[in-house]
Formats: C-alpha cells, sequence, structure tokens
C-alpha cells in the first residue's frame, strides 16, 4: 500500500511538452503554451557561468534529500559552497571548463493599469460572474479563474503609501493604515471592537461579533466551560469559519493551537487582508457550492462565532462538509444567538434554526458535548462532537436523512468538487487514517502518525515511515543552514508559505524552533496527498493548483518556500515558470523572500531571469551535490507607468 494520488476534478492534466533546441524559443513557447502574449522578451549577451551542471531531472516527486540514501536515515545538511556569484548564479570553487556560454533571456513587465492594487485573479474575474445564472448560494464568492489571454500578465501596483509591515507580535495589534486603506469594516463593527482607525494605524482592540470583551477572555472562558477541549493539548488544529479579522486565532496562539481563519471577499471590506497584515494565519474561502480545499478528518475542531451560515439549509448540506473535515471525536463549537436567545437582541428565527439544528445534529449522530452559557458576556455555546465508530450511523432508520454518501464517493477528494448532502462512514480498521486522536500536545510535530507506518511507499519510494523521519531531519539541518548561511532578516519573517510542502517537514522545522512564524503548507493538486499527514502533525496546509491564483489578497506572504516546484512548471501544458513567479510577486511582501531549491541548470537560468524583470534582489546562491538553492527578496519597486505608456505609443 502506498500514499494515494491527489484525487480531485481538475480540467487539465500536466502534460510532457517537446524537446527545445534553443533556449530563448523554450522562454517565448512557455507563454505561448499558456494560452496569452508574453510580457516583452529581449536577448541580451552575458557573461554567467555555470561552471557544475546539476544532473538530476524533475519528474515524479524524488527527495531533496536523494544523496544520500534515505533508507538509512543518512541525511546530510546543505551547506554553503564559498563562492562567486554573477547575475545572481553562483560559480563553484571547483577548476573546471566554463560551458559555452549562452544568450540570456530577459523579462520585462508593465504595471497593471486595468487592475486594482488588492486584485486577486480567481475572485475577481468580473466576466465569469457576470454569466453566472445563480447566486443564492454565493456562486459570485467562488472561484472562477481567468484563462487565456484574461491571465494576469503585469505587476500589481502598492497602495499609496505603503510601507514595509509592522512586525510581529506589535503587528497582532496594529497595522499601517494605508497598508490596508479599508476604513468601512471599522464603522461597520464599531461596537465590536474587531478593528479602529487610529491616527496612521488601524488597531485591533481584540474583539469579535461573539466576544467583544476580547477574545483572549472568551478563549479562557471556553476552556474553563468545557475543559475537555484542552487548547493546544488535545486540540492543536481549528478551523474558524466566517472569522472575522481573525482575533480567535491571533489570541489562541499563545494557547498552542493553529487556527485556519476562513472567510469570504465580500461586503465586509478585506477582513482576510486585515488578518493576513496583522500576521494572523487565514485565506479567502465561503462556504458556497465546493467542497473546503482540505482532506476529510484532519481538524480537531470547527468553530463558528456567529457567522451566519446557514447550517441547517438544504438538508445541512453545508454542515455535512464540515463533519467530512471534522475528525472522528473532533468538535463543532457553535457560539450563536439561537443557543442563547436572551443573550442578545432576539433574531425572529432563532427558535426554529435552533431547532432544525437539534434534529440535524441528532441525525447525523453528533453527542451533544456540552451547551455553556455566559450571562456576562452575552454568549452561548453549543458543542457538538463527531463520533468514532459507525455503531449510530448502522441504527438510523431507513431513509433518515441525511443519507450516507456511496462507498464511490473519495472523501478526500475536495479541488473543485461539489459539496454533497451525505455522510461518509467513519474509518475504523487499524492503521487507517483517522483511526485514533493523533499524540497530544508538541509530541504530534514529530511523531510518526500511527497509521502511516502501515504504508509501504511513500512519496519518494521508501516506506512512507522511514521517510518521514528522514525528511523531519533533513529539514532540522536545511533550517539551520537557513538561518547561517542566508542573508535573511528573520525578524520581518512572520507569514510563511511552503508552496510545495510534501511531509510538512520544512513548516515543523520552523515550528520547533520557536520563532514567531506560522507555515501556510500547500500541497499541489498535482503531487502525492500528503496534507493528511501534515494536518496531523499539527500544521496547516491546503490544495492548491499553482496554474491558478492563491486565495488571499496581494502583499500577504514574508516568505515563500519552493521547493523543486518552479522547475516542475517547465514543461506544463497549463502554465509557465513566468506564471507562477507572477502569482508570488502577486502574494509576496515587497521586502519579503522567494526561496528555490532547483537542480536543472536551464530551470535555474530561466527562474533567475524572470527574477530580474520582476527587479527582486538576489540575495544568495548556494551549491552543493546536483542542487542550487536560491535566495531572492521582493523590493518596493514597480514599472512606471509613464514609461510602459512611452512604450505602448512606440
Amino acid at each position: 500500500m502506498g500514499l494515494k494520488r491527489h484525487a480531485y476534478e481538475t480540467q487539465t492534466n500536466f502534460l510532457p511538452a517537446c524537446l527545445l533546441v534553443a533556449f530563448c524559443l523554450f522562454g517565448v513557447w512557455l507563454f505561448a503554451k499558456s494560452g496569452h502574449p508574453p510580457p516583452t522578451v529581449v536577448v541580451v549577451e552575458d557573461s554567467v557561468d555555470i561552471t557544475e551542471t546539476p544532473d538530476a531531472d524533475i519528474g515524479e516527486p524524488k527527495a531533496v534529500f536523494s544523496q544520500p540514501d534515505l533508507s538509512a536515515g543518512d541525511v546530510e545538511s546543505f551547506q554553503s559552497a564559498e563562492s562567486a556569484s554573477i547575475g545572481g548564479v553562483s560559480k563553484s570553487p571547483k577548476d573546471s571548463e566554463p560551458m559555452e556560454e549562452e544568450p540570456e533571456l530577459a523579462f520585462e513587465y508593465s504595471l497593471c493599469a486595468d487592475k486594482g492594487v488588492d486584485h486577486i485573479p480567481c475572485l475577481d474575474n468580473e466576466k465569469a460572474i457576470a454569466a453566472l445564472k445563480s447566486r443564492s448560494h454565493y456562486e459570485h464568492r467562488e472561484r472562477h479563474c481567468p484563462t487565456g489571454d484574461d491571465t494576469l500578465q503585469c505587476l500589481l501596483p502598492l497602495p499609496s503609501g505603503y510601507k514595509p509591515h509592522i512586525n510581529w507580535p506589535e503587528s497582532r495589534d496594529q497595522i499601517w493604515y494605508d497598508n490596508v486603506p479599508h476604513p468601512k469594516l471599522a464603522s461597520y463593527k464599531a461596537d465590536q471592537n474587531w478593528v479602529k482607525p487610529e491616527g496612521d494605524k488601524f488597531i485591533f482592540p481584540g474583539g469579535g461579533t461573539q466576544f467583544k470583551y476580547g477574545a483572549t477572555k472568551y478563549i479562557e472562558w471556553l476552556q474553563e466551560a468545557v475543559p475537555f477541549l484542552s487548547w493546544g493539548k488535545h486540540i492543536r488544529t481549528a478551523l474558524d469559519m466566517g472569522c472575522g479579522v481573525a482575533s480567535f486565532a491571533a489570541y489562541l496562539e499563545p494557547f498552542s493551537t493553529r487556527v485556519m481563519s476562513v472567510a469570504p471577499k465580500d461586503e465586509h471590506d478585506a477582513q482576510i487582508q486585515f488578518a493576513l497584515e496583522r500576521g494572523v494565519s487565514a485565506m479567502i474561502g465561503v462556504m458556497g457550492t465546493q467542497r473546503q480545499p482540505y482532506p476529510s478528518n484532519v481538524f480537531d475542531i470547527v468553530h463558528c462565532a456567529r457567522c451566519r451560515v446557514p447550517w441547517h439549509r438544504e438538508g445541512g448540506k453545508l454542515l455535512l462538509e464540515l463533519n467530512r473535515v471534522i475528525r472522528p471525536g473532533g468538535y463543532f463549537v457553535w457560539s450563536a444567538t439561537p443557543v442563547c436567545p436572551k443573550c442578545k437582541a432576539k433574531e425572529p428565527d432563532d427558535k426554529e434554526i435552533w431547532e432544525a439544528m437539534s434534529e440535524l445534529t441528532a441525525n447525523m449522530c453528533w453527542r451533544k458535548a456540552a451547551k455553556e452559557i455566559n450571562m456576562a458576556f452575552g454568549v452561548g455555546v453549543m458543542v457538538w462532537q463527531k463520533p468514532t465508530d459507525n455503531d449510530c450511523y448502522d441504527s438510523r432508520d431507513e431513509g433518515t436523512v441525511p443519507p450516507m454518501c456511496p462507498e464511490e464517493d473519495n472523501a478526500d477528494a475536495a479541488w473543485y468538487v461539489p459539496i454533497q448532502a451525505c455522510m461518509h462512514r467513519v474509518p475504523t480498521k487499524e492503521k487507517t487514517r483517522g483511526v485514533g486522536w493523533p499524540v497530544e500536545g508538541k509530541d504530534r510535530l514529530s511523531v510518526v502518525p500511527a497509521w502511516l507506518e502501515g504504508v509501504q511507499k511513500g512519496i519518494y519510494g521508501r516506506r512512507a515511515a522511514v521517510e518521514f523521519d528522514a525528511d523531519k531531519a533533513h529539514w532540522l539541518r536545511a533550517y539551520r543552514t537557513y538561518l547561517t548561511e542566508m542573508e535573511i532578516e528573520w525578524a520581518s519573517v512572520r507569514n510563511v508559505m511552503d508552496m510545495d510542502a510534501h511531509y510538512g517537514g520544512f513548516g515543523a522545522a520552523l515550528e520547533a524552533s520557536a520563532k514567531p512564524v506560522w507555515t501556510m503548507n500547500v500541497v499541489p493538486v498535482t503531487s502525492p496527498d500528503t496534507l493528511p499527514i501534515i494536518f496531523d502533525r499539527g500544521l496547516l496546509g491546503v490544495y492548491h493548483d499553482w496554474c491558478e491564483s492563491f486565495n488571499t489578497y496581494p502583499r500577504t506572504y514574508d516568505m515563500l518556500h519552493a521547493d523543486r516546484l518552479l522547475g516542475s512548471f517547465a514543461t506544463s501544458s497549463k502554465c509557465g515558470v513566468a506564471d507562477v513567479m507572477l502569482e508570488m510577486d502577486r502574494i509576496l511582501r515587497p521586502l519579503g523572500y522567494v526561496i528555490v531549491r532547483e537542480v536543472d541548470a536551464s530551470h535555474i537560468k530561466l527562474i533567475q531571469a524572470v527574477a530580474r524583470g520582476m527587479h527582486w534582489d538576489a540575495v544568495s546562491s548556494i551549491q552543493k551535490h546536483n542542487e542550487t538553492l536560491l535566495t531572492f527578496r521582493k523590493t518596493m519597486w514597480r514599472p512606471d507607468p509613464a514609461v510602459d505608456a512611452t512604450k505602448s505609443e512606440e
């Protein structure tokens, strides 16, 4: 038995491309195949000298640490070679004959003249949204990605007055006004202490719709009232639906609990952008017609604080989607007015909603774990627990709604897969994922998940448990190299994304270091499905297709980590290396870092050319064995619109 290939519904598979004769034609071909015109490409003479040509291909996922042998657990750290750098490419100190000089491929980008500073291609596709036949299920808040000539091929402008972000932990409580100049939310939620403008900053008092006296008091009350939740020990991963500006997640961090904060891009005016500018784990999402981009049975708890999602409607379809992602024995914490109508001004349908939720959850076999009222806070909380076996399901009367899902329905399929109004059976077979609770506390980060012991073939071809341990050791050592050999100002790094996370080793190494960072671990939909492993380590992650835009605002991440990812797009028929790097530029904060690990010399040269076109600074280049590690830093530079206008006239 091996790790499953990723199950998802996709529009295009990655296909191998024809071999290219000339490197310049290769770059132009990438854009032609992606279906849109390329940026300006010019050939210039250059004296770049790569004296060691990496010789490993990128095909099926293989270990970055493929030398030496993984099975022996002997994983070397990636050490720096003393080298000179020309144009961002390191030269080995070894004596060797230089390669024949090749012309350099250069990219030139213009400023997006028709896109706003907060543009998100897959969420702001006006053409697709206008063509929707219905919006009743929030279809207009879901992903509708542009194609062909409509894809983004320019650099987004910065907001007027943009400044380098305030560092964590100060950013939890204050951010620069000009970086997210959206005052409407502050006015709309003025009585709930979400956010307040104050001079040249926005201030975050820590309040929310259900905890206007502060998230810390609310969290402490929950812990006291419902002690079995045990933040940081029993509960390590949480999903906060309708999170607002993510104060629940911000104030749960000291309790050693990682929270995926989710809210739509809607009339509440950039609430997720506020969250990420603060340095809080968050992404844009909506409970609409599509499954959430997570595997089944992964969240310890799902929290909804007056999130106003109609959980009870249409056979409980949206609540059944939560049931899919909550791990067996996990909890749904519903903090809402129907739980305590006396706590706040009574809503006209509170009684109807409460009765519908009570019936629905009973039919779903959720156990009533606790119901707590705090009149001082004006809050009522209901806690339900998902079953750990199928006894209740099997005892239900025939025809009970909601029904069980067909056996052929893959609970882990989550990329562009419609939500189904049904329930999947709970896994019960020994050494199967979802059977038993992960280890308690911080040990979860490093202990091999019990079910992984039975997986004979991991993503690199060896036993999965062996690969897990070797991957862990490798990234702990690699992280030490990142600290000592790379010129990174770690104090400015808070929001980190690992763009192809594999077993989550890089994010785990950051977590183990106790540095004040959090990591969004992305598992591409074309890769083996390792996201359940990442969640079982107590980390956060998501599925994504890098030929499309990520569900986040521009300028939201401080570091992007791409381990042998970019080169894989050199032969993609759907998008190219430059397309992915444009998206990286969009989501990376000015002065943020990009770490790239690649093997193929032509891929490295293409990546460097695109980076130069975006005016990313080449910070460092390290080479060892057959691999090159590049570090870039995005600058505050944006193309001059006056120059763009002159070029267009010519």
